[in-house]
């Protein structure tokens, strides 16, 4: 009699476990090959068939949130956590948002007052194409008063065929009426490179949409796209790195770029001049970041600039679905 109940404890244990790995395997299957997911310890993780190929950090332990990793088709890490010699560039933490001086505040900086806080995520949507985030993000001042928002919305996409993208489209409401951007080179989207891309510590080099190369014949010029790459361990004879491009929807485009040696990338929007934000007139801006992996040139990333531009921006409305407060569609 024990050894029956023994056995009928031990079948019945066998179902169990393999209905789960068939629940498991029939959601496999059944989910897009694109999705977002968020996880424990203040991250949402970017899914491509199941492997993780970038994720969103919004901890409460960060000055501001961040990307990390943002990762090639070869599995390539192609930013990094902080700058590769100088302590005092922390702050540059892979793919981040920020900007030097706004309404006096220093957001840019570990050491400034400003801080950048996620105050909600808004949509999470799943998909065959792409994967998108929404979330909106609060700009604080050194009395934690809320000076601005900034509604984020990230795509996640395979990409055409040169590699993966991560498309931004940021939308910044100051709360008083009017609020100063001051003339910085540092803002908005900031790029920090692996160590083993920038032309100082590495084999990468820059270059624009206008042909030109290097830090110095790109600083502070007019581009519509700034190209960051060279050859990695997993394409020794080709390039990996990142291609950052502007919309032509964007005020003040083509942008003027940031840029350095040692590795990393920006669109200063208010590079060469200040701008004002006022209530009721939202600033949008749209970036893309196309993670390549091969031998991507400029006829191709003149291609991706195009399909990028061409390609409609989001909206963020109240949801009309059941247990959903918030959509996020292509408009």
């Amino acid at each position: 009699m024990k050894y029956i109940l023994n056995h009928y404890w031990a079948v019945f244990l066998f179902m169990v476990v393999v209905s789960g790995f068939v629940s498991a395997a029939e959601e496999d299957l059944n989910a897009p090959s694109c999705r977002v997911v968020p996880l424990p310890g203040h991250r949402t993780v970017f899914l491509y068939h199941g492997k993780e190929v970038a994720v969103w950090h919004y901890g409460p332990e960060y000055p501001r949130p961040f990307f990390y990793p943002l990762q090639s088709v070869k599995g390539t890490r192609l930013t990094r956590m902080g700058h590769p010699g100088a302590p005092d560039h922390d702050h540059h933490r892979s793919v981040w948002f920020a900007h030097h001086k706004v309404g006096g505040v220093d957001f840019w900086s570990d050491l400034g007052t400003g801080k950048v806080k996620q105050k909600q995520w808004l949509a999470y949507e799943d998909g065959e194409d792409e994967a998108v985030m929404a979330v909106l993000l609060g700009w604080f001042n050194e009395q934690d008063q809320l000076m601005m928002e900034q509604e984020v919305v990230a795509a996640w996409r395979p990409g055409n065929g040169l590699g993966y993208e991560l498309e931004l489209q940021l939308t910044f409401r100051p709360m008083a009426e009017r609020l100063e951007l001051e003339k910085t080179n540092f803002g908005f989207l900031a790029v920090r490179m692996a160590k083993y891309l920038s032309g100082h510590f590495g084999t990468g080099d820059l270059s624009d949409s206008e042909r030109r190369k290097g830090e110095k014949a790109i600083f502070s010029k007019s581009a519509r796209w700034v190209d960051y790459s060279g050859p990695t361990a997993a394409v020794p004879e080709g390039r990996e790195g990142i291609a950052y491009f502007d919309h032509s929807d964007n005020l003040r485009y083509p942008s003027h770029w940031h840029v350095r040696e040692d590795g990393w990338m920006g669109s200063g929007f208010c590079l060469k001049k200040a701008y004002t934000l006022e209530r009721g007139s939202p600033l949008v801006l749209r970036y893309l970041l196309l993670a390549h992996s091969g031998n991507a040139g400029h006829p191709q990333l003149e291609s991706a600039a195009k399909e990028f531009i061409n390609r409609p921006g989001f909206s963020v409305s109240k949801s009309d679905r059941p247990h959903r407060q918030f959509e996020v569609r292509r408009k």
